[in-house]
């Protein structure tokens, strides 16, 4: 009897040691996964942060861009007044791009559409020679040349950033993580310039 009750006790040890060694195995895998979680979620705002610094640099040069806008339109009025509709029109664009809540798509459909109206004032150089010898006209589109080369900078280091957060948010087991914390994709911009020239169509015949 007093064989079989140490037996009995000898078990009952062992069996608290698996437990206890099993509780510890367990814990430490929970810190282990709760430090990788807090490591990933990091590197996910760190991401998101630079994403956010880049397009604040495309936004710096959108408003370079559109504070040039009172200045062509009243050069470009003294000599072609009556394209009152083309002047309303970049001005009306204008005034709709202040809206800080805008999607970066959304920004991109309306830039496109203020890009076509400046491109339309500065053709109208080509119908009036005075205007197209006019320095404040020649230094306002040396102006803008430069402020849309700085934009298509700031566009390529963007979309460069959004690449890059995009493939950590599709990428197993970021994507697990992105799922849980809405580290949703991110958008393109893409842009045409006003300064932009098209490249001719070569056809063969």
């Amino acid at each position: 009897m007093l064989y079989c009750h140490g037996r009995t006790d000898h078990t009952g040890t062992a069996l608290s040691f698996v437990r206890g060694k099993t509780m510890y195995v367990i814990i430490a895998a929970i810190v282990v996964l709760v430090i990788v979680v807090a490591v990933m979620y990091n590197r996910f705002i760190r991401s998101r942060n630079l994403l956010n610094e880049a397009w604040s640099g495309i936004d710096v040069q959108l408003k370079r861009r559109h504070d040039l806008i009172p200045n062509v339109v009243e050069t470009v009025k003294g000599y072609a007044q009556h394209e009152r509709k083309t002047f309303e029109e970049i001005t009306r664009l204008r005034s709709k791009m202040t809206d800080p809540d805008m999607t970066v798509k959304e920004t991109e459909k309306l830039e496109s559409s203020f890009t076509q109206a400046l491109k339309s004032i500065f053709a109208l150089a080509e119908a009036y020679p005075d205007l197209k010898a006019n320095q404040n006209f020649i230094e306002l589109q040396k102006t803008l040349a430069d402020v849309e080369e700085q934009l298509q900078l700031a566009r390529r280091y963007y979309n460069g950033t959004a690449r890059d957060y995009n493939i950590m948010v599709e990428s197993f087991p970021n994507n697990i993580l992105a799922s849980l914390f809405h580290f949703d994709k991110a958008e393109y911009f893409e842009i045409e310039l006003a300064t932009e020239r098209e490249t001719p169509e070569v056809k063969f015949t």
